[in-house]
């Protein structure tokens, strides 16, 4: 009577080159989601923006998209994340004023491994067009890896943000200050 099945020796080439096929993927995988970070991180603050103008023309009040900490308030202009980062990765809030205070209408949470610099603290939105306010309106989303690979301008996203309100992505670094 004759058994069938594998031997060994046919069990361990297979184990052997499923680990090599495993081991040449990896790298692909990580840098997919890396991209797609980056990626959701610049729809999420497009979104954020875009939210926050049509918000101040709706309302008829002023909107303001601004970096957060934990509890949800606004971060002073100069004072870090709690990571310690002085970039808007810790998160951001859209925030209405009515009447002298200020009322959360949508926050985005922190992202760590994600950079988004601007040299912006706060972003404000006016009515009736919901006009931005400030001057420099960049931001650049990048990751925030320690692979050189990962650091090119193909790994980056730039939000330029026009003084009527209007924003719009493109590929690559913007020159925003971190």
């Amino acid at each position: 009577m004759k058994c069938a099945g594998f031997t060994l020796i046919e069990t361990m080439v297979v184990i052997v080159l499923l680990a090599v096929c495993a081991t040449a993927s990896a790298p692909v995988f990580v840098s997919w989601r890396v991209r797609d970070q980056v990626d959701a991180r610049t729809n999420a603050l497009l979104g954020t923006l875009s939210y926050a103008r049509s918000e101040a023309i709706r309302r008829k009040v002023r909107v303001s998209v601004c970096r957060i900490d934990a509890a949800r308030h606004c971060l002073a202009a100069g004072k870090n994340c709690p990571s310690g980062r002085a970039d808007w990765s810790c998160g951001w809030a859209v925030m209405a004023e009515r009447a002298g205070m200020s009322l959360l209408l949508r926050a985005q949470p922190a992202l760590d491994e994600i950079a988004v610099a601007s040299g912006l603290t706060m972003l404000t939105f006016t009515p009736p067009a919901g006009q931005a306010i400030g001057s420099l309106r960049n931001f650049e989303i990048a990751p925030r890896a320690a692979a050189p690979s990962m650091r090119g301008t193909g790994w980056r996203r730039c939000i330029r943000m026009a003084a009527g309100g209007r924003a719009r992505v493109s590929d690559g670094a913007c020159g925003a200050v971190s």
